[in-house]
């Protein structure tokens, strides 16, 4: 007899989203994230919303960029960093967001390898950019819903330990515990103090 095969977590609903930044970043850290069915754990996360001077909606000004950002809850936000990297990022409630910093590969690995020209699993998709060139996430993904394929988000199960820590690459507000990651992950993009939750 076959061993029955364990039910995946339920994908996330429009409410999850639809609460303030710092929570879903946190909720987020070992929720499951596919696109088109490459993905893994997540395990790093950062959170902005418009009273922060290093968000993009800081003080809720309007531009053609961050128009996703102020849009409903549960869709991409997706920028290009330095004009060299594309950048996900979940949007959560009133002009805020989450950027998905690292994710733990699972599902798509010789995919993602072959698009990021490395085998090294432990750093194909640590940083925001080696993650959205390693699931072949681009600006075309800007406003698209997580909440239907080609991206599935998924709960995590059950409770996991959380470090906190200052945000990284951003000149503004750099002092802010607003990155969060998952307790000796090998798979961060890059190692925390021992602030664990």
């Amino acid at each position: 007899m076959d061993a029955a095969v364990p039910a995946l977590p339920p994908l996330v609903s429009r409410a999850f989203f639809a609460r303030d930044a710092d929570r879903v970043a946190r909720a987020l850290i070992g929720a499951g994230m596919s696109f088109g069915g490459a993905g893994g754990r997540i395990v790093e996360t950062e959170s902005y919303d418009p009273g922060d001077p290093a968000s993009h909606t800081f003080g809720r000004r309007l531009t053609p960029r961050n128009k996703t950002m102020f849009g409903p809850p549960g869709h991409a936000y997706v920028y290009l960093s330095y004009g060299l990297h594309w950048c996900l990022n979940f949007v959560c409630a009133d002009g805020s967001a989450v950027l998905i910093r690292a994710l733990e590969p699972t599902s798509g690995i010789e995919r993602m390898r072959k698009r990021r020209g490395s085998e090294e699993l432990k750093t194909l998709c640590a940083g925001p950019g080696r993650l959205c060139q390693a699931l072949g996430i681009t600006g075309a993904q800007d406003g698209a819903s997580l909440l239907a394929k080609p991206f599935a988000v998924r709960e995590r199960a059950g409770r996991v330990a959380i470090c906190v820590g200052v945000r990284i690459g951003i000149s503004k507000a750099k002092d802010l515990p607003r990155r969060f990651g998952l307790t000796g992950s090998p798979f961060l993009s890059r190692r925390f103090a021992a602030n664990t939750e």
